[in-house]
């Protein structure tokens, strides 16, 4: 640690930065392609063989698209949109582009997926320091080096970076300086909160918090009987402390495999018999991942013709192909429902948190049923 970083730590201000890519994959494809311009255009997998949407344009969401979202759904709600497959070549390749730009500045580089990352610039000295300026700079040399737009956030932590990086979104920058801090979270709403979702965002509201401001009369202990120990956590963003860092590099925690089948599975037979091309597909990621953490549980997901999905796990120590078998037939019985999509993977023993970890999405591509 240099001497500068030492302070800062000492001192306990830090600057952090959120970047997040402008409608990634299909900002790419429209600079490759500018017969795409001014459409709505979507990545994604063909509405055919049941793909799902990766991400899309502005003019595509301003239709009601959204990532995850069947691509067959996504074209009745916009019957001119444009799917496009995805080329996950292309985007590592910016990836990494964007990756060399921010380690111009720092080190502390947290990866949330392939188009969006944290950086302490706390101890950064360009600019005379000034967090601002390096987004601004960093912002700038994306768009000179490969013509596509980012926004970011500037704050005093990672909660708050996170938030504004959406505040003037796209090709924007927002930013919260500590003095700032205290009026702007009074003010946000409960559901920007990290970690509330609909449905906690409905029960919040429902007892008349609908600000982080509305969220400060209620005292820890009543917010951790409702909410446990998520309580703490909501306490703590509502008055905008997050001391989380910067974690530079995160164990992998899991690994898997899934594919959506064109027509429904009906059959558990059916089910039993795509498992052997699912194994081998495992075994040969598992194999060129190299991962050294033992593998501690064995997992298989499935979803059913109503969308609804089940997951059913159990522990063991290594891959055992007949308890795949045994899982697999778990979890077909638990609905009464045809199947679409199958999965299955491992999970790995780590002395690390168990508390969620977003993979960055290189290692997840499998996962966006875009077959």
């Amino acid at each position: 640690m240099t001497e500068s970083e030492a302070k800062c730590k000492t001192d306990n201000v830090r600057k952090i930065i959120h970047v997040d890519m402008d409608c990634f994959y299909a900002a790419i494809e429209v600079r490759d392609d500018p017969s795409l311009r001014g459409h709505p255009v979507a990545v994604g997998g063909s509405p055919d063989r049941r793909g799902v949407i990766a991400t899309c344009n502005y003019e595509a969401r301003s239709y009601g698209v959204h990532s995850a979202m069947p691509s067959g759904h996504a074209k009745r709600l916009c019957p001119n949109l444009m799917i496009v497959p995805p080329n996950f070549e292309k985007y590592r390749h910016d990836s990494k582009v964007i990756r060399a730009i921010f380690a111009q500045y720092t080190q502390l580089i947290e990866p949330l997926s392939l188009d969006e990352a944290y950086l302490d610039v706390s101890a950064c000295e360009q600019f005379k320091g000034s967090a601002t300026y390096i987004a601004q700079d960093i912002r700038h040399q994306i768009y000179q080096q490969l013509k596509l737009t980012a926004s970011a956030g500037v704050a005093p932590n990672k909660f708050l970076a996170k938030v504004a990086s959406d505040w003037n979104k796209p090709n924007g920058q927002f930013v919260i300086t500590p003095d700032k801090v205290d009026d702007f979270v009074r003010q946000l709403p409960v559901k920007k909160i990290h970690g509330v979702g609909k449905k906690t965002a409905e029960k919040l509201n429902n007892q008349g918090i609908y600000t982080c401001g509305d969220l400060r009369e209620m005292d820890l202990l009543t917010i951790s009987r409702k909410f446990g120990s998520f309580g703490q956590h909501l306490y703590d963003l509502a008055r905008g402390i997050d001391n989380r860092q910067v974690i530079t590099h995160y164990p992998r925690k899991s690994l898997s495999v899934e594919n959506t089948y064109e027509q429904d599975l009906f059959e558990l037979q059916e089910c039993l018999d795509e498992l052997p091309f699912l194994l081998e597909t495992l075994k040969r990621r598992i194999a060129r991942s190299k991962i050294e953490s033992p593998i501690n549980k064995l997992y298989v997901k499935l979803k059913f013709s109503d969308f609804t999905a089940t997951t059913v796990e159990r522990t063991s120590f290594g891959i055992n192909d007949d308890l795949f078998y045994e899982l697999m037939e778990e979890g077909f019985f638990r609905r009464d429902k045809s199947v679409r999509l199958l999965g299955i993977g491992v999970r790995f023993h780590t002395s690390e948190s168990t508390n969620f970890i977003q993979l960055p999405l290189e290692y997840t591509e499998q996962e966006l049923d875009l077959e």
